[in-house]
């Protein structure tokens, strides 16, 4: 198997949410991502936006019925139930959860240490979606 030649991440996860826009500004705010592009629609809406965080990204835009669109749901739209769940890692998750509280995130999961190693939370985000943001760092190399 190739990977792209000139990618920081080989995995990108997309996201659709009903106000785009408003979750854009959230998600920078609230959870220290970047806007690396942001492509608006005829609607006013977001056709498409890459936000980053370190060496990562996630793709964003608004929820439509329309091409891959069709096969994705929101949390709202089914009881506010996860089908998958970003982590991402983090130095500080004690102090990103501070900054994601003070934003409006709902704590789901009280920052604690954990089995495995690190520190970690889980919060739901403007629209309901499921992060898990922690310290452990599957990466890192134990000698």
């Amino acid at each position: 198997m190739t990977t792209a030649a000139h990618t920081g991440a080989t995995i990108i996860p997309t996201m659709r949410y009903r106000n785009a826009p408003e979750a854009i500004d959230w998600l920078c705010r609230a959870f220290g991502f970047e806007t690396h592009a942001v492509y608006p629609n005829e609607t006013g809406g977001i056709a498409h936006a890459q936000l980053t965080l370190g060496n990562g990204m996630i793709m964003v835009g608004t929820a439509s019925d329309e091409g891959i669109g069709r096969r994705m749901v929101l949390p709202g739209e089914i009881g506010g139930r996860q089908t998958q769940c970003p982590c991402v890692i983090v130095s500080d998750p004690d102090a990103h959860c501070a900054r994601a509280k003070a934003a409006g995130a709902e704590i789901v999961y009280g920052v604690a240490d954990q089995d495995y190693g690190g520190r970690a939370y889980a919060c739901l985000d403007v629209e309901g979606y499921l992060w898990w943001f922690g310290s452990y760092d599957p990466w890192e190399t134990t000698s």
